[in-house]
């Protein structure tokens, strides 16, 4: 069953509506929190042989760290292709549930899928997995941003927004502290029948058994928001030419975006600074790991912590755009953001209290964490022109644009690190991506919705 009828001819601000749609955060987010940021790195880390150990890929030699950056690029980089495709074919269509629903099946199938990947010897089943699940994951959010323009009002879509980042944040740490006690207390659970020792790796089955827990996790909690967004809001009806007009609508929207300037300097302004976010997102625990020689488990609480601190960040920055405005909370955002990047290229790695010192860089960094993100969302989607019908279209160049920003952030750090053979210099490079989004966004002018 997809849903009640009845749902796609309800207007905007429908209250089960709205916390279906912020209810796919709650499933989805677990993702990006154990697979890309927290477990799924270290397992990588411990399989591959730690700190600066060379695998061979493709019948190349490659530092470990460096090969993983370059596939998560690749991922993005398909993303980025086919996104904008499909989103228009979906905008045209209707239909963009449908597509939502098998780039989350692909993800969490995906995720399962990592469980085989147990030895040096599959290293191509750990990168081809987590390279199919990224490209579940993010191909689902583009048409689920898309939603957000059909169910709420511009002046709900901040609120709403951190509702569904809030959520996530909720939904992900509850499955990682479950996961957690996997790794502390396998015993807990019957995988070995001892507790660790002092210094002690985990065994592998707990990180495997933690891969198939994240994708049903997704897949399961997802079918309450397919239950209930609606199917085809504009009750369109696909003819047989609808991929050519697709393309056609593409390329409409792409011209529309140019003869609005406001849109095309806040998607500059994003590109510059989701090249540093989401890569130091990506690559937080490898740098703790590698570059601070910290335990898995300071770097899995370190994790926690930035989750549960962006939770109150999300609704604190919420709540400041309201008194002073989008455009002037993302400056304050992005700032600290620079800060982030400076202290991490200062912590000192010999210290014998690096941990602290690395707890309260996460704490700010998960103030910001949330902030940023959600209030990018809202702002784009308030400068959506209102009496367009191509919102996913317009969402695929947001959602674009992330994905090359990936690309290019990814990139840089792992052609920084080769180069320099140290995290810490590509971690100067990222500050400079922040720098360069705070100058043009500056260039902002306030709109109706967007102060």
């Amino acid at each position: 069953m997809n849903g009640f009828n009845f749902l796609d001819m309800l207007k905007k601000g429908n209250k089960k509506v709205i916390g279906a749609w912020a209810f796919y955060d709650w499933a989805n987010s677990v993702y990006p929190l154990v697979i890309t940021t927290a477990v799924f790195p270290l397992f990588y880390g411990m399989i591959t042989g730690g700190k600066d150990a060379t695998v061979t890929f493709l019948g190349t030699d490659w530092n470990n760290t460096v090969l993983y950056t370059y596939s998560l690029s690749f991922s993005f980089l398909i993303v980025a292709f086919i996104s904008p495709i499909l989103s228009s074919i979906a905008d045209y269509m209707g239909n963009k549930k449908r597509f939502m629903q098998f780039f989350c099946f692909l993800g969490s199938f995906s995720v399962m899928s990592l469980y085989f990947f147990d030895s040096i010897d599959k290293l191509w089943v750990g990168l081809t997995f987590s390279v199919l699940a990224s490209i579940g994951f993010w191909g689902s959010l583009v048409f689920y941003n898309a939603y957000l323009t059909e169910i709420a009002h511009p002046d709900e879509h901040d609120s709403i927004s951190a509702k569904g980042f809030i959520h996530g944040y909720i939904g992900s740490v509850i499955l990682l502290v479950f996961i957690l006690t996997m790794i502390m207390f396998p015993n807990w659970y019957g995988f070995i029948d001892h507790a660790l020792a002092e210094g002690e790796a985990p065994p592998v089955k707990v990180f495997q058994y933690a891969f198939v827990l994240v994708g049903i996790w997704w897949i399961g909690f997802a079918q309450y928001t397919f239950y209930h967004l609606p199917s085809n809001s504009f009750k369109r009806k696909p003819e047989k030419d609808f991929i050519f007009k697709g393309f056609r609508e593409l390329k409409k929207v792409f011209k529309e975006i140019k003869q609005h300037p406001t849109i095309y300097i806040f998607l500059w302004s994003f590109f510059l600074i989701s090249a540093g976010i989401q890569t130091i997102i990506i690559l937080a625990a490898k740098f703790g790991a590698d570059e601070l020689g910290l335990p898995t488990m300071n770097l899995i609480i370190t994790i926690l912590l930035i989750q549960l601190v962006a939770i109150v960040g999300a609704t604190l920055f919420s709540r400041i755009s309201k008194k002073i405005g989008n455009i002037k909370t993302l400056k304050i955002t992005i700032v600290i953001w620079i800060v982030v990047c400076f202290s991490a290229y200062m912590l000192p790695g010999e210290s014998p209290n690096v941990d602290t010192y690395f707890y309260a860089l996460g704490g700010l960094l998960g103030l910001v964490l949330g902030a940023t993100q959600t209030l990018a969302r809202s702002t784009y989607s308030k400068l959506i022109p209102e009496e367009t019908y191509d919102n996913v279209t317009y969402f695929s160049f947001y959602d674009v644009t992330e994905k090359l920003a990936i690309v290019l952030g990814t990139l840089s750090f792992g052609l920084a690190m080769s180069i320099t053979k140290s995290m810490r210099t590509s971690v100067l490079v990222l500050a400079i991506f922040f720098f360069l989004g705070l100058v043009v966004i500056s260039f902002m002018k306030q709109t109706k919705y967007v102060k």
